[in-house]
């Protein structure tokens, strides 16, 4: 993820004068122009304003006068002092300084004009003998120093008698240039915050050096153009008059283009300049009065053009004028707060109101004709703590008639429409998927497929300006090999990969597979079969969820650190540009060179777990990737066992750190994938022995990439295995029992989702982890079958889909107001409209209390926890998007839309699994299925469903028509035992073959699509 913001920062105002693109003087006025005062409240007119004092001498203003009673037996000159800040010194210029000032008793105090930090060189130090009437001092001085942090300091201390001292008409003056006017429209000139705001293309080894954005320029570019450093998104007021300066080198020496100018088509310019540089450090200081309003200009520095390699330099950017923007207000709309999505007939449908009212309210529910079709009273809930806000909720979970358009209206508010539907979830599925696609590296995107504003050439394959994924070295020379590791997706709003973002993320997909065979609502997978998704595999008779699951575990593997070399096993922790790009960019235009960063112990043990969840999933539909992925897995669980204890190295570069000291978590995943995958005892041992087994590893604020214990405990209690019946059973209840906390938050949350209301639950990504507590709650469901967790899972996506204090749907395209400007360099419409928006279905990081972006922090300073949140691309803590947020929408999405009616089936059946032992080969067993109607009714004509765990083979069967898809085995009815009476049973029987491993009975089996109870 990526930091990459600007922000805008009001300076001192003066009297303004400017010509259009007029060199300015850089220092010194002309000897003709008035001298410009620096102490603006000289005469105490307005109280203390501007002036300090140590904390042991208080200073107040009285009959016009600064005074400060001074404590006795202080040590030193300056251990009492008082004085005024932000006093330009400027070497060469002339300074007067005068003031009056008197003491309650003789006493001798010193007068300074120094540099206000370390090592507190003076310009100007006298000592000034005072008397108990007042005097005028007067002195003049040259300044022998540049800095704009310099200070007018009287130093009082050292006395042995305490005493009074006040002063007044203070002046200080100098032929120093008064500052520019206005607002400062550049975010980070000096760079103190590394390179985060500024863009690059073109150049080499950029990157912030002793304070300075420094970049090398290759020889032989043909235009200034054609290699850059700059800033977007500035703000220009026609009209307005701006000072544009800045510091620079080049060495050895070349010209380079300063410009100011539009930053998209047609790049009109408002300024632009030809400056020749040398190594020698140059200030230039530029004024232009803009021509035109936008919100879209750019700061930039063209660098091409030269004949010979130089290094450029630059420091303290500065772009001042204009008016400062207006305070942010976020538009919030109708005090209605709904699922702008809808709502399934059946399910639960909930709202809040937000009211100055403490008594109840009325309500009325209306149709798209606007007719009352249902009515009620409002419950009070007081103020809300995560959004300030004083709400009612609304329940109108009794109407359950399918329609669309309806209206909520109370207190005078009618809300966002929304659809009552038992279809409402269907293409949220498809369209969180597709995000995935969209996000691969190393293919072209079929426009066909998901719309041509989002075909592109495929990005990082090494055709120029792409340095390529298909080999890419170490950074810092970390290690002596280059790997081949094209393919993935793209993270979030960069370019780079990491494995342990990837790992969840690929774990979620293959979990929302997995749930197929063992939940009955996801009736056996047909809604993600092959040919459901987006995909250019579809119709290769592999589910297409698999497929693109594929794409990522592909490139995991590719991560890993090849045999013979140091630490061979474990993967490299991440894959990203050398130095940060701007937005926007496409990724087959990246020119920045590609690097791997070291491998680490929590990426070693993502590709273990991961690989080999694939391993068990992919048997039945290729033997040959699936043993590829299980020794990849076993390699990497044994590399990590090795090395338990390589934190993730972050060696700089444009990317992400994803830092993780504590690996134990990730030690127990992987160990239960591995468990699960092959049966043994080894990788149970470890299971068991980690205190994750036993812990309770769901947080109130949820799971996500650094925090994964949750995914090995999802799995041990839902995928079928050999662990000891006591344990899994503890396993299960692990599980509900969080349900149950995440419930009860749910319900004591005015907004009605499964996350506290305090500030600290609302961070970076925060919906993604509101989204995986959604999946605790379904996974209770699938579980028990108990409707209080289908319902909380339903209540609880409410949040995302606009029954929120913003009244903003986090998903774009799904939603009256839902995002659409999140922080991305693909899908930068706010940045150059002839680009896409983001795909329907990509998921906002959402509300982040912590502002951990310039842009956030800015706009949003001050907010409630869950009015923290802008939807621009600037901000990328509250608006990025990312592949791990995208796959708990993705599996939470496959589970509403699985739910229908949310009307679970009617259980009418009763089954026995009995496997009678391997063959004596080990290469195959034979099993029975006993299926008892415990109904009233008789069935006539039926079908059994259920699941292998991996590789097995249906080879034949009797008393029953049986063929198998996938891991899933059907049987139907023979003419002979077509109709089971009540309490009657049916047998049926087979032989399959088995590549060896775990070989469990299925969690699952369905009778005509209801689960049977199973003996």
């Amino acid at each position: 993820m990526t930091p990459y913001l600007r922000r805008r920062v009001t300076v001192l105002t003066a009297a303004a004068a400017a010509a259009t693109l007029a060199l300015m003087s850089l220092t010194v006025q002309p000897a003709s122009a008035e001298p410009t005062q620096h102490i603006p409240n000289g005469d105490f007119t307005t109280g203390t304003t501007g002036w300090w004092s140590t904390e042991n001498a208080p200073i107040s203003a009285t009959g016009g006068e600064l005074c400060a009673e001074v404590p006795a037996g202080t040590t030193n000159a300056w251990d009492v002092s008082l004085g005024h800040n932000d006093i330009p010194l400027v070497t060469g210029a002339a300074y007067s300084l005068s003031f009056r000032a008197h003491a309650s008793t003789p006493v001798t105090v010193r007068a300074n004009v120094q540099l206000n930090e370390d090592p507190y060189t003076t310009a100007l130090s006298r000592a000034v003998a005072l008397t108990t009437e007042a005097q005028t001092f007067e002195y003049a001085f040259t300044g022998n120093l540049d800095s704009a942090n310099g200070t007018l300091t009287f130093q009082l201390g050292g006395g042995a008698e305490a005493f009074v001292f006040c002063l007044d008409d203070v002046s200080l003056t100098s032929d120093v240039a008064a500052p520019p006017t206005g607002v400062e429209q550049v975010e980070n000139g000096d760079f103190a915050d590394g390179a985060s705001g500024w863009y690059t293309y073109g150049t080499t080894a950029t990157g912030v050096e002793d304070g300075q954005l420094c970049a090398t320029v290759p020889a032989g570019l043909a235009n200034p153009w054609d290699a850059g450093i700059g800033q977007n998104n500035v703000r220009l007021t026609a009209g307005a008059s701006y000072t544009f300066s800045f510091d620079a080198t080049a060495t050895p020496g070349a010209t380079v283009r300063a410009a100011v100018q539009l930053g998209a088509e047609p790049y009109t310019s408002y300024f632009s300049r030809d400056v020749a540089l040398t190594a020698t450090s140059q200030h230039l200081e530029f004024t232009f009065t803009a021509s035109e309003d936008t919100t879209a200009g750019q700061v930039a520095f063209q660098v091409g053009g030269a004949a010979a390699e130089y290094r450029l330099c630059l420091d303290n950017v500065s772009l001042i004028g204009g008016e400062p923007e207006p305070p942010y207000v976020p538009e919030t709309g109708p005090r209605v707060r709904v699922n702008q999505v809808g709502y399934l007939p059946g399910g639960p449908k909930n709202a809040t109101l937000v009211t100055d009212a403490t008594d109840a309210l009325d309500w009325q529910l209306k149709n798209a004709a606007g007719d009352v079709v249902k009515s009620g009273r409002s419950t009070p809930r007081g103020v809300d703590a995560a959004s300030g806000q004083n709400v009612h909720t609304i329940d109108f979970s009794g109407y359950a008639t399918a329609g669309t358009g309806y209206t909520l209206v109370a207190d005078g508010e009618t809300s966002h429409p929304f659809d009552i539907s038992s279809t409402v979830y269907q293409q949220l599925r498809s369209d969180a998927l597709q995000f995935f696609y969209i996000q691969r590296s190393g293919i072209a995107i079929d426009g066909d497929l998901v719309g041509e504003q989002y075909a592109r050439p495929a990005g990082h394959l090494g055709v120029a300006p792409n340095k390529g994924d298909t080999d890419v070295p170490c950074r810092a020379n970390s290690c002596d090999y280059r790997l081949d590791v094209r393919g993935g997706w793209y993270d979030a709003g960069d370019h780079g990969k990491y494995v342990v973002n990837g790992g969840i993320a690929v774990q979620q997909l293959l979990s929302s597979f997995e749930r197929t065979k063992t939940a009955v609502t996801a009736a056996h997978g047909a809604g993600l079969a092959d040919s459901t998704l987006r995909v250019p595999e579809r119709g290769n008779d592999v589910p297409d969820i698999l497929d693109e699951a594929r794409w990522e575990l592909e490139f995991l593997m590719r991560m890993q650190v090849p045999a013979g070399k140091p630490f061979a096993g474990m993967a490299h922790h991440k894959i990203h540009d050398a130095n940060w790009t701007g937005l926007p960019m496409q990724p087959e235009d990246d020119p920045e060179q590609r690097e791997l960063q070291p491998p680490s112990t929590a990426a070693t043990l993502n590709l273990a777990a991961t690989a080999a969840q694939g391993a068990r999933l992919f048997a039945p539909y290729d033997a040959a990737f699936s043993a590829k992925l299980l020794t990849a897995a076993r390699t990497a669980y044994a590399a990590a066992k090795a090395n338990p204890a390589k934190i993730a190295q972050d060696l700089g570069g444009g990317g992400g750190g994803y830092g993780d000291d504590d690996v134990s978590d990730e030690f127990y995943w992987a160990a239960a994938e591995l468990y699960l995958t092959t049966g043994e005892a080894a990788f149970l041992t470890d299971v068991t022995a980690s205190r994750h087994h036993t812990a309770d590893v769901f947080a109130a604020t949820g799971f996500g990439w650094a925090s994964t214990a949750a995914l090995g405990r999802l799995d041990l209690a839902t995928v079928p295995s050999a662990l000891p019946a006591a344990d899994r059973q503890r396993v299960r209840q692990s599980v509900v029992t969080a349900a149950d906390n995440y419930l009860a938050t749910l319900t004591a949350q005015a907004y009605g989702l499964p996350m506290p209301g305090n500030a600290g639950s609302y961070f970076w990504g925060g919906n993604s982890n509101i989204l995986n507590n959604v999946q605790v709650l379904a996974t209770a469901f699938d579980l028990t079958g108990a409707a209080k967790y289908r319902d909380g899972a339903l209540q609880g996506v409410d949040y995302i889909f606009g029954r929120n204090a913003l009244n903003q749907s986090y998903v774009t395209g799904w939603g009256e107001k839902a995002s659409e400007n999140q922080h991305t360099r693909i899908y930068a419409h706010e940045k150059d409209a002839s680009l896409p928006h983001p795909p329907a279905g990509s998921l906002a990081g959402g509300a982040n209390a912590g502002l951990d972006d310039p842009y956030a922090k800015d706009l949003l300073t001050g907010c409630k926890p869950m009015f923290c949140y802008v939807d621009d691309i600037e901000s990328y803590a509250t608006n990025e998007v990312a592949i791990n947020w995208n796959s708990a929408l993705a599996w939470v999405a496959s589970f509403l839309a699985d739910q229908g009616r949310a009307e679970p089936a009617a259980v009418s059946c009763r089954a026995s699994y009995t496997n009678y032992g391997d063959w004596a080969d080990k290469t195959g067993f034979t099993a029975q299925l006993t299926v008892t109607n415990t109904g009233t009714e008789p069935i006539d004509a039926w079908t059994v469903r259920f699941a292998f765990l991996g590789g097995q083979h249906l080879r034949e069967a009797w008393s029953a028509e049986a063929t198998q898809s996938g891991a899933t085995v059907t049987a139907r009815n023979t003419a002979t035992n077509r109709r089971i009476q009540p309490g009657a049973t049916v047998y049926f029987g087979f032989n399959a073959t088995t590549p060896g491993g775990p070989n469990p009975a299925p969690e699952l089996i369905t009778l005509n699509g209801a689960a049977c109870a199973q003996a």
